[in-house]
């Protein structure tokens, strides 16, 4: 039977998503690449604080446990196909095609032209902004990477990980964190922070070798209220403890409080989605088959609205605020029904 609730975690983690870059865009504690804070009230930044650290290892454990119920049905050589043409595709030639206008107004919104000392040739400032759209898609880029790192890891494994991570009981799963955050140390890009492999690749491989055993989900389901609450408490300590500094890079990504937060937030909601949210409405259908869309093409259509609002008009902050939210939302529905409808571009930037 389907698990409906990994199709709703995917779906309410990528709203939050959403509304994690409306907050992102007009922030004050990271002023890099965004608009920047446009009303005095900044206390909606502690938003970024309660979501950063966990909707990303969510998305990979989610991930990770997918490619173990898909590979129980299909060969190796499909999976590899599939996630080749779903991940890799849209995150290089569909930058190419697509992507470059991302880059046009991540550009404009770091003022990147108006620094330009001498004139750039045409092809180099094209590919310049395809570089610069790469934007949310860094996610599937890395994704792509996990799973074909995954094809090698079960050739070497052979099948025992996951008889062991069948047998993983709350406190193992709990103290897991303690290898999280082991992994959240190694593997970090500098410069482009988000590229993150470490953590990433344990919250996948974990994904695969143990969250996707039924015996393991129900353990969750059985303590997610604890474990919510103690989440929930950590992430309260976490906000109050780092709220001004910028939560995107070491130490303060990957302090132990930051860690302990994201895990215990991550195995609460696998547990809760499971106990009431695994079943299917027309809403949760609806947004499970435009998630993916609403991801690719939230921060265009959501940055595009905010550049030109705030360069072109005198408008009072929290209405920027409203019209940027509404336009991620509604933008991206609108621009995925009228790509997923053009054959070559579905194919190119939606694979």
């Amino acid at each position: 039977m389907r698990k409906y609730y990994i199709d709703n975690i995917r779906s309410w983690t990528i709203i939050l998503v959403v509304i994690y870059h409306v907050v992102y865009m007009f922030n004050s504690v990271i002023t890099d690449g965004v608009i920047g804070l446009i009303t005095k009230a900044n206390g909606v930044d502690v938003v970024q604080y309660l979501l950063y650290p966990w909707f990303m290892v969510i998305l990979f454990i989610i991930s990770g446990m997918c490619s173990k119920y898909y590979l129980e049905k299909h060969t190796e050589k499909e999976y590899s196909k599939a996630r080749t043409r779903k991940l890799l595709v849209p995150s290089t030639i569909g930058l190419l095609v697509f992507g470059w206008i991302q880059g046009y107004f991540n550009m404009a919104i770091s003022h990147a032209f108006d620094n330009m000392q001498t004139k750039i040739p045409g092809v180099a400032l094209y590919l310049l902004m395809c570089v610069s759209g790469t934007g949310v898609l860094w996610t599937i880029q890395v994704m792509w990477i996990l799973s074909m790192v995954l094809l090698l890891v079960r050739k070497i494994e052979k099948g025992r990980l996951l008889k062991i991570g069948e047998k993983t009981g709350i406190i193992p799963l709990i103290l897991l964190g303690i290898l999280v955050w082991a992994f959240a140390q190694i593997l970090n890009t500098p410069v482009i922070v988000v590229y993150r492999f470490g953590i990433y690749g344990i919250s996948f491989l974990l994904g695969y070798y143990v969250f996707s055993h039924e015996a393991v989900t129900d353990i969750l389901k059985k303590y997610c209220v604890p474990l919510l609450i103690f989440a929930s408490v950590l992430g309260i300590i976490y906000a109050w403890m780092d709220y001004g500094k910028n939560y995107t890079v070491a130490p303060n990504v990957n302090n132990p409080l930051a860690v302990a937060y994201r895990w215990m937030m991550c195995l609460a909601i696998l547990g809760c989605m499971k106990k009431w949210e695994n079943h299917s409405s027309s809403v949760s259908k609806f947004l499970s088959e435009k998630s993916f869309g609403i991801y690719v093409f939230h921060y265009l259509t959501l940055s595009s609205c905010a550049y030109y609002l705030t360069t072109y008009t005198e408008m009072p902050g929290g209405v920027i605020y409203v019209l940027t939210a509404v336009a991620a939302f509604a933008g991206a529905l609108i621009l995925y029904e009228i790509i997923s409808r053009i054959p070559i571009l579905r194919w190119c930037v939606l694979g």
